[in-house]
């Protein structure tokens, strides 16, 4: 279920502050096949081994943070660097 309006508009990076946007369908299949071959790490320092159902995007493209069961995961260490996007 995609994520509800109201919230998403109140949702931000606990970091920057950044405001969110929902992650787009190409980067999260693009991150998913890097999660899969074992290649993305969290903010933590955790490798990442779940794939996305969904996800959220800090606007200015730096940071990813899943959702899991309608629940966006906006804890600083669980979001993902956008840069291994490009870097892998």
């Amino acid at each position: 279920m995609p994520i509800r309006k109201d919230l998403l508009e109140i949702l931000v990076c606990p970091v920057t502050k950044e405001p969110l946007e929902v992650l787009p369908d190409e980067k999260r299949a693009a991150l998913n096949a890097l999660i899969e071959k074992r290649k993305i790490q969290n903010v933590g320092g955790k490798q990442v081994e779940q794939v996305l159902q969904e996800g959220l995007i800090t606007t200015d493209g730096k940071t990813i943070y899943r959702i899991d069961d309608d629940i966006p995961i906006m804890l600083a260490e669980e979001g993902i660097a956008a840069e291994q996007l490009s870097g892998s």
